[in-house]
This record gives C-alpha cells, structure tokens and sequence, in this order.
C-alpha cells in the first residue's frame, strides 16, 4: 500500500510566491506583488511533472484563503488565478466589484 503524498502550500514572501510542494519537491508556484490593500496575482505554474493531480487548484484556494484571511482585494492578472475564480464563485467577492469587468468575472 503506497501512502498519499505530502501537499504543502507556503507563503515564499521573499520570492514573493505561493509554493506547492511534494512531499518535499517544489511542485509549482503563483507569483503575487503587492499594493495597498491589494495582491495582484501575475503568473502560476504547475511543473510538468506534477500536471493532472488538481496542484494548481489546491494552490489557488491556498493563495485565495490567504488573500481573504488578510482582508486583501484580489487583482487576478493570471489567468490560471482569474479561471479558477471564474469556476469557484465563492471566491469572486475578492475581487473589487469595480474591477470584475476588467478581468472579465462580471457577477451572472
């Protein structure tokens, strides 16, 4: 019996990243920069190698509860970030409903 992997999502602020990690290999990342009250999300990966086990979900809901937790506005200039908030509306309250149409996430 081979047990599940470790999964482990970290806040990388001095790379200014989220991380995914496992079982101790980095997986992927989403890079983010900073404005007042604000996290812009720019660019995620998932390596190649981890691709098809659901990584890049777990580490945009990761990303997303950290932004929420900190009371920050989410600018989802990714487009992997901005897709995943398009299919998990719960999320889209993050983002200033005066940007919504920018990032094509209009409330249906």
């Amino acid at each position: 019996m081979t047990s599940a992997p470790e999964i482990h999502v970290t806040d990388n602020t001095e790379l200014h990243r989220f991380e995914i990690t496992v079982d101790g290999h980095l997986a992927g990342f989403a890079e983010y920069a900073f404005r007042p009250r604000a996290i812009l999300f720019i660019h995620t990966e998932i390596d190649d190698e981890y691709a098809g086990r659901g990584l890049g979900g777990i580490l945009a809901r990761a990303a997303l509860d950290s932004a929420r937790h900190r009371g920050l506005d989410v600018l989802p200039f990714c487009p992997f970030i901005r897709d995943w908030i398009r299919r998990h509306p719960e999320y889209l309250d993050l983002v200033p409903p005066t940007r919504r149409r920018s990032f094509d996430l209009e409330d249906k």
